[in-house]
């Protein structure tokens, strides 16, 4: 697909998510063999983990057993494990498509291990507190304490809990996720802080840009609108929970409206562009995301939000080499930093596939 066709073809865009999809699958860039950060480099980490969520929306938009066997493959190539960080939030995002592919196939295998580990964490919840300072304290990451935690483990919690029935996974997240607002949610501004780092204590202890402005990161909050979309693709109509889910997505889609550059992409600064020039894919495909999926279920208004959904697709299709290499994409990390142009990472084609799956369902309408 050329980009100057992307904002208003349909046709083109599961060949251009196939595209990407099969060339993340072949290059998954890091070094599998050396661990020295396991969560990192394992191809059940993170990393690959969000990436894998991107393939499986394609696996379920086209229903092509190609996608759905190469990540079998993966969980049978790992038993259906996680990392062994118990509690920690980025080794529970393979889980999400651990319990998509069971309720394809229903092989109980696939989701053994993450009941076993979700039944500990509800029978010895973590009893640390959130402030993400490991000095202070050394369980910093056993609770959702950083905003990417929101997009790492809600949806696996809520997809073991449409696969068990089993209430207290559902429960867990609508407790937690609150939690973790409460302590990183700024309300004035209705954009998450990374972590407590960046919030500080008080308004004028907040971590600053250079001006002079709060510090929110584009990726972080690409994270948590991600994660929105994913509770609120769970939690049925009539939930008592999800009318404040539905409440947090439509104050944050303005204001990240409101950061959108004049090429349709996203800066790694929300509120200091100018200091961050550098185009970058990953947060700028999860609002893609975000976006379409709001207007494509009644949550936002189309007029207001698909000018925004289509241009950043088109930016965003411009990002792909022609050998489906999704460019642009900031490096792991948790704030705005500069990054070369040709940087890639697998979560970053993962947000393009989810993006692509909702503006494919958009334009198709």
């Amino acid at each position: 697909m050329r980009a100057a066709d992307a904002a208003t073809d349909a046709s083109g865009i599961i060949p251009l998510m196939r595209k990407v999809a099969d060339w993340q699958l072949a290059n998954p860039h890091r070094d599998l063999s050396a661990n020295p950060h396991k969560s990192t480099l394992s191809q059940i980490g993170w990393v690959q983990a969000a990436g894998y969520t991107g393939v499986m929306a394609l696996a379920e938009l086209t229903r092509d057993e190609h996608y759905c066997n190469a990540l079998r493959q993966i969980g049978e190539k790992h038993g259906w494990s996680m990392l062994g960080r118990v509690y920690d939030a980025d080794d529970q995002c393979i889980a999400q498509t651990y319990a998509d592919l069971y309720q394809k196939y229903r092989d109980p295998k696939m989701i053994a291990q993450v009941t076993e580990r979700f039944d500990y964490i509800l029978a010895h919840p973590a009893t640390s507190i959130l402030k993400f300072e490991p000095s202070v304290n050394p369980g910093h990451r056993n609770r959702w304490s950083w905003c990417d935690a929101l997009y790492m483990a809600p949806p696996a919690w809520l997809r073991l809990w449409v696969a068990t029935g089993k209430k207290q996974y559902r429960d867990f997240v609508v407790t937690n996720w609150w939690k973790t607002s409460a302590h990183l949610y700024d309300d004035a501004e209705h954009l998450y802080y990374r972590d407590d780092r960046f919030a500080g204590v008080g308004e004028e202890s907040a971590v600053r840009e250079a001006n002079g402005k709060k510090v929110f990161w584009s990726r972080g909050n690409g994270w948590v609108m991600g994660g929105l979309v994913r509770v609120l693709q769970i939690l049925p109509k009539d939930d008592p929970a999800r009318p404040r889910f539905e409440r947090q997505f439509r104050e944050m889609a303005p204001v990240v409206l409101s950061c959108q550059q004049s090429d349709g992409l996203w800066r790694v600064s929300m509120f200091d562009p100018a200091s961050y020039p550098l185009k970058e894919t990953s947060g700028s495909g999860f609002f893609c995301y975000a976006f379409a999926w709001g207007i494509n279920n009644g949550l936002l208004d189309r007029a207001t939000y698909e000018p925004a959904v289509l241009q950043c697709w088109n930016a965003m299709v411009a990002c792909v080499t022609p050998e489906g290499k999704l460019t642009h994409v900031q490096p792991v990390g948790y704030d705005p930093k500069s990054f070369p142009d040709d940087s890639t990472e697998a979560y970053g084609s993962g947000a393009f596939l989810l993006a692509g799956s909702e503006v494919y369902k958009l334009l198709a309408k």
